[in-house]
């Protein structure tokens, strides 16, 4: 298969995983989203591509974005709103990071980034199983290594995990 025809491949595949992902898988998306462009800033920065540092970073502030855009204040109390000030924080390190073409700074918002996603997981899990279900669900399996590894699978498009 030639790489246009690839990456129509990849892109449907995304788009019917997103389709029909629950809230939860959602949410662990948009995250891999996050994590997978800081790790692209990272490497870019690294090697002086500033053009496609700077889109990582732009992606991965989208993905920020979307989370405060998301993330329902009014009914979450105290830690909606302690995440929309990491969120916050995360934007504004982003912005900086990407005027400064620091990658230590866009390395700090993956960190924060990759220590939330693994905490939402382990919530999902433990609501999961306290509602019966035996196991995690099947899109939890493995997927924590998974982002790290699939780094370079971020589309170049604009983030829309809605569909």
């Amino acid at each position: 298969m030639d790489s246009k025809n690839s990456q129509h491949a990849q892109a449907v595949y995304m788009a019917n995983k997103v389709n029909t992902a629950s809230r939860e898988q959602l949410l662990l998306f948009t995250y891999d989203i996050g994590i997978r462009s800081c790790i692209g800033a990272e490497n870019a920065l690294e090697a002086g591509v500033v053009d496609e540092a700077n889109n990582n970073i732009q992606r991965a502030q989208n993905v920020i974005r979307e989370l405060m855009i998301t993330l329902r204040v009014d009914e979450g109390g105290e830690v909606a709103q302690n995440l929309m000030r990491l969120y916050d924080f995360m934007y504004l390190m982003l912005v900086e990071a990407n005027v400064a073409k620091d990658r230590e700074k866009v390395s700090v918002v993956r960190g924060m980034l990759e220590e939330l996603r693994s905490t939402w997981e382990e919530a999902i899990i433990k609501l999961a199983e306290e509602s019966g279900e035996k196991a995690a669900p099947q899109f939890l399996r493995g997927s924590a290594s998974a982002v790290k590894d699939d780094a370079k699978a971020v589309p170049a498009g604009g983030l829309n995990v809605a569909g």
